[in-house]
């Protein structure tokens, strides 16, 4: 897009936001006038470019009270592109810092993961060679003091505590730390750096010869990772893939199309876009994938959106493999990203994107009707349904349709049991990694991991435990419902206590052996198995 067509872009929007923000002052102002005596409301120009303008400068000048004209832009702004669908977004500037730093995979700082555990910060995961590995930080360590801040006990907020660990890059701090039950003689030194965060999730062979790759997000270096790692595991006699996208929710769209291009050995339409101001642009693979035999499987479900779903568009469209799943969320439209000099990002939809079929993919949404034009944070209402509401044929002779989201080819029924209200309210609690650290960090086992992930199962003693805690928290369960959650939450357990021991391969290893959706995958690929 060109550079004045961005800053048109940026220009409207900053005028349609001050727009609507007069609208509401300025009926507020003629009310006014009825009843005072004095002037009257001059039109403040001929041309309606001049409106916006001079609704800027009136209120600057004119207003009874001292305001924050910054703010009253930043909320004008995103008042306005909140409505024009549900994708389009102003971000301020640390809000746009955070998302360059997710897709991007780097930060600085020093490579911890926390979780707050009766108001002490425990170190549930390290990342390999980071700051704070290198530094000497363990998995269990409980950290009481940063420089001459104490944070234990002090019902200090998350966030605060992250402002102390991050910081400028080469600039050193020091953390007091309890490990096993008694504190360190002397603080850890450890000097900020760039910290990697990897994309991918997991990677391991589930199979003598499947691979299995779990991909976060489709950052910058997401097709990077993924070509190592399936080199990695094809050296160890790997000869098919399946993919896991389930709750990933996107990223850059060229990252989806490099992954792509990883399955095919010719030039092929990965993905097309067009919008009522973008011509129609298409985007091919690269014609040298890493994969472009072997059989693949796709996982997908409903929280899978935009660049999982164009690379499930193109893997379904051009028979490459096959979808694993429930369909997915439906998110076709492309956002592009104007910065502002201040830092802060409009994300502005500009496009739809298509699969090579043609298929536009996008969820039908409505604007609620019923909520308050001046309302901070709108209601789409999106459409939760299926509809086939035009076919498409591929090569192969598989029917595929348009209507909001990728179908898959294989379909896992809805887990009742995971969408029940009791399962929910004990996930969005906290309390299984509470009961987790409280109980299962004390020292480190005395197995390995291939031992703890092909024969460690939770004890019956320790669910009914279980219970009891969450019963004594104020969440009672029914006796039937005990029993329907009984493997959900086994596997809840087993899973986290495999990650605080052995990493976040371990987590994925032991969640997928009772896994429905990689049990269907596995399935799809047997014949190669032979």
């Amino acid at each position: 897009m060109q550079k004045n067509t961005r800053r048109n872009i940026f220009v409207a929007a900053t005028y349609g936001g001050v727009l609507m923000l007069g609208l509401i002052l300025g009926q507020y102002y003629s009310n006014e006038q009825r009843t005072a005596a004095g002037g009257v409301l001059d039109p403040l120009g001929v041309d309606n470019s001049y409106k916006i303008q001079g609704m800027m400068d009136l209120i600057s000048s004119s207003y009874v009270d001292s305001i924050n004209m910054d703010a009253i832009q930043d909320d004008a702004i995103s008042h306005i592109l909140s409505r024009l669908d549900p994708y389009s977004a102003y971000l301020q500037a640390a809000e746009a810092q955070n998302l360059n730093e997710t897709l991007e995979g780097t930060f600085e700082g020093i490579g911890l993961e926390y979780f707050n555990l009766n108001d002490t910060l425990l170190v549930v995961s390290i990342i390999p060679n980071g700051p704070a590995d290198k530094a000497g930080f363990r998995v269990g360590d409980q950290l009481l003091q940063i420089d001459t801040k104490t944070i234990a006990g002090v019902g200090m907020p998350l966030s605060e505590v992250d402002k102390m660990i991050r910081g400028k890059r080469g600039s050193a701090l020091q953390v007091l730390v309890k490990r096993e039950g008694y504190m360190l003689g002397k603080p850890i030194k450890v000097i900020r750096d760039q910290v990697n965060v990897s994309s991918l999730d997991a990677a391991y062979l589930i199979q003598p010869t499947v691979a299995y790759i779990k991909i976060r997000r489709f950052g910058l270096k997401t097709a990077e990772e993924f070509k190592k790692a399936l080199k990695e595991l094809e050296k160890r006699g790997a000869r098919s893939i399946i993919v896991d996208l389930r709750e990933n929710g996107g990223g850059y769209l060229h990252a989806a199309i490099q992954l792509a291009s990883e399955f095919f050995k010719d030039k092929k339409l990965i993905v097309y876009t067009k919008g009522y101001n973008e011509l129609r642009k298409d985007y091919f693979s690269s014609a040298d994938g890493v994969f472009p035999d072997g059989k693949v499987a796709v996982l997908i479900n409903e929280n899978s959106a935009s660049a999982s779903e164009i690379f499930a568009g193109a893997i379904q469209d051009l028979d490459r493999g096959t979808i694993v799943g429930r369909r997915s969320y439906g998110k076709g439209l492309v956002q592009e990203r104007f910065e502002l000099p201040d830092g802060s990002t409009i994300n502005l939809s500009v496009a739809r994107y298509f699969t090579p079929l043609g298929r536009d993919i996008q969820k039908k949404y409505t604007l609620n009707a019923f909520v308050s034009p001046t309302s901070a944070e709108p209601l789409w209402l999106m459409d939760s349904t299926y509809v086939h509401e035009q076919a498409f044929v591929t090569k192969g002779g598989n029917q595929v349709y348009n209507g909001g989201g990728i179908y898959p080819d294989v379909v896992v029924p809805i887990d009742s049991n995971a969408l029940s209200l009791k399962y929910q309210e004990i996930n969005s609690s906290s309390l299984t990694e509470q009961f987790v650290y409280e109980r299962f960090t004390k020292k480190s086992p005395a197995y390995s991991i291939e031992n703890f992930i092909q024969g460690y199962h939770l004890p019956d003693k320790e669910y009914a435990d279980f219970m009891t805690f969450l019963k004594n928290k104020g969440i009672v369960l029914s006796k039937k419902q005990e029993n329907d959650l009984h493997q959900l939450i086994q596997t809840d357990i087993e899973s986290l206590v495999g990650r605080f021991y052995f990493g976040r391969d371990a987590y994925f290893k032991v969640r997928n052996r009772h896994d429905v959706f990689v049990e269907r995958a596995v399935n799809v690929l047997a014949p190669i198995l032979n």
